[in-house]
């Protein structure tokens, strides 16, 4: 038996060795190793919440009497609502839930509290955006016992034979863009922003490191040309690949899920083309920051994950503490599931996608300007 044949503990050790010091060179993959498990410990433990309360909530108050005040207050003791005001008008109120801009409207109707002191038993209406059915799930149950509150507190005295029984006025509920509270109507669009998130950003980012890694990024640094031109160059072709892929799940859904689509379809091209757009920034500038392909993967990782936590695709994004909602507004992912969600389910329009079209133009200069800034003119 020769003597390399037999097992060394001295040339194993060197191994080890040589590949801990691998590690400590590599600060993306140590970044990995223990930033990873924090991220998670801190998004599972402390940013996600399948109980979301505070929902905001406008009110459209036609009757003001002790009884109406006493249901409101016990709206606002649930902790499930938190009311932001008073509403002009429906009309209002139904531009606000279309831009998300609040989850609940109460209407209390005109003699609300007189035909309840005549026992004809009224019916406020509490209106919800059930685009995400478990947002809202919780609160609406909620909502639909408060009646209840108001008999144990107001009517005593002349008014107890009111209080026997049922309640002496109840709570209409209208689910609105999902009356019947289908799931898929709420995820299928939203794979739509996470398929793209994942797709474009991989494959862009592994596109300046794949030149790298096959030598042939020295032409296009012997080359007169431009960071910018390089970028854009690079970019242009994921696009129509953004693009088919939009195509594929709009079919799919439809056809498969039958997921209503009440708005355009122009404008959801549009939309898509500002997303596309930006995801392919972001994967061009972490391109630019790996040195090799495993890099661009791990970093990949790292964008992707608080995408899919914060972004209100997997929980509810109002069930989120504050600081995790200041994050997921920086993503444009979250930004994409509220126009695609819009325009599929609510119809929206130019007017009504505009609140969230911009963040994500925002974002993409700045990320486009990272990668410009970190783009390597040498091999060094």
């Amino acid at each position: 038996m020769k003597r390399g044949d037999v097992f060394s503990a001295t040339r194993w050790w060197s191994v080890v060795s040589k590949e801990f010091l691998q590690l400590r060179r590599d600060r993306i993959t140590f970044a990995m190793i223990v930033g990873i498990p924090i991220i998670q410990l801190t998004l599972f433990g402390y940013a996600i919440n399948s109980d979301p309360k505070h929902l905001l909530t406008a009110l459209l108050v036609h009757d003001h009497s002790e009884f109406t005040r006493t249901f409101i207050e016990g709206m606002k003791a649930s902790d499930y609502f938190d009311v932001v005001g008073e509403l002009p008008d429906e009309q209002t109120g139904r531009a606000l839930l279309a831009r998300g801009k609040v989850q609940f409207i109460l209407n209390i109707p005109p003699d609300f509290t007189r035909l309840m002191l005549r026992g004809e038993h009224p019916s406020m209406l509490l209106e919800a955006d059930a685009t995400d059915p478990a947002a809202t799930s919780n609160a609406i149950a909620a909502g639909l016992q408060l009646p209840q509150s108001v008999v144990t507190k107001d009517l005593k005295g002349p008014l107890a034979g009111l209080a026997g029984g049922k309640a002496p006025f109840d709570v209409s509920l209208h689910r609105l863009y999902n009356p019947e509270g289908i799931t898929q109507y709420n995820i299928v669009p939203g794979l739509m922003g996470l398929i793209l998130s994942l797709t474009l950003v991989m494959m862009t980012g592994l596109a300046i490191t794949r030149e790298r890694e096959r030598g042939t990024m020295e032409n296009l640094l012997a080359m007169p040309i431009r960071p910018i031109e390089v970028m854009s160059g690079k970019i242009i072709p994921y696009i129509f690949i953004g693009l088919i892929q939009i195509t594929i799940i709009m079919l799919a859904s439809r056809l498969m899920f039958h997921v209503p689509f009440q708005g355009s379809v122009l404008m959801l091209y549009c939309a898509a083309l500002f997303f596309i757009a930006a995801n392919l920034t972001v994967g061009i500038s972490l391109s630019s920051l790996a040195q090799n392909q495993l890099q661009a993967m791990q970093l990949t990782m790292f964008y992707f994950l608080p995408n899919i936590l914060l972004s209100g695709f997997m929980f509810p994004f109002q069930g989120m503490p504050t600081w995790a909602r200041f994050i997921g507004e920086a993503v444009p992912l979250t930004h994409f599931n509220r126009l695609v969600r819009g325009i599929l389910l609510k119809g929206n329009g130019w007017a009504d996608l505009w609140t969230d079209i911009w963040p994500i133009g925002i974002f993409t200069v700045l990320v486009m300007f990272v990668a410009l800034r970190f783009y390597r003119r040498t091999l060094d």
